[in-house]
């Protein structure tokens, strides 16, 4: 659970803020479920939205789908996105969705030329030391989730953006400052309602995932 006083603390949303602020921006997401077109309108009203997801019933609602100008229900893994514009996104965000693909590395690469140049790119995944965490009720261990298919790395994704003609701006281990505070809040806030802990409590305090934020420069 992230708290509403927090939502705009998460990584992808701390990346939106810095290179936007209250400015219109075009946002591909990548992995819309969750009702995130909500969310995001919510912090970036002016933000016009786009999403792409498997299955457009992944917990979202009517209101999720009036707050998006565009949603793409598709297998990435195929490939085939002649439906999305290309040279037209502010902004793609991917974020846990390339570790459920087993040719994430091609959909990165098929991806970056729906960025204008200029525009920014966030993934964040799963990293290999996730491999090595103890196993917990909502994933702290990279083979908790059972669709995750494939591990990927800085490196790799860092050689295909830059093959792609983008910079990579930061990426390494994601540890968000907020998350980390609030943690001890996070942990009794669980006890309180007497539900079990889930991992994602711990991700950025054992380095569960990691990031990169590039830029497309030609």
């Amino acid at each position: 659970m992230v708290y509403p006083s927090i939502q705009k603390l998460t990584p992808k949303n701390i990346y939106l803020k810095k290179c936007f602020g209250s400015k219109p921006f075009r946002l591909l997401d990548v992995g819309a479920g969750n009702h995130s077109a909500s969310k995001t309108k919510k912090l970036f009203p002016n933000c016009e939205y786009h999403g792409i997801d498997l299955d457009k019933s992944y917990q979202n609602d009517p209101s999720d789908f009036d707050a998006m100008t565009a949603f793409y229900e598709m297998d990435l893994t195929k490939l085939d996105y002649k439906m999305i514009p290309d040279n037209y996104f502010d902004f793609v965000r991917m974020a846990h969705v390339v570790e459920h693909l087993k040719n994430g590395d091609e959909v990165v690469k098929h991806l970056i030329p729906k960025l204008k140049q200029g525009g920014c790119f966030y993934i964040e995944y799963p990293g290999a030391r996730s491999t090595k965490l103890p196993s917990m009720r909502g994933t702290l261990n990279f083979y908790d989730d059972p669709t995750h298919v494939r591990i990927y790395s800085v490196k790799e994704l860092q050689a295909i953006f830059e093959s792609g003609g983008c910079r990579v701006i930061s990426s390494g281990v994601r540890r968000n400052a907020a998350y980390l505070i609030t943690m001890p809040l996070r942990i009794l806030g669980s006890w309180a309602r007497g539900r079990k802990l889930q991992g994602n409590i711990f991700w950025d305090l054992m380095g569960f995932a990691e990031f990169l934020f590039v830029q497309k420069i030609r």
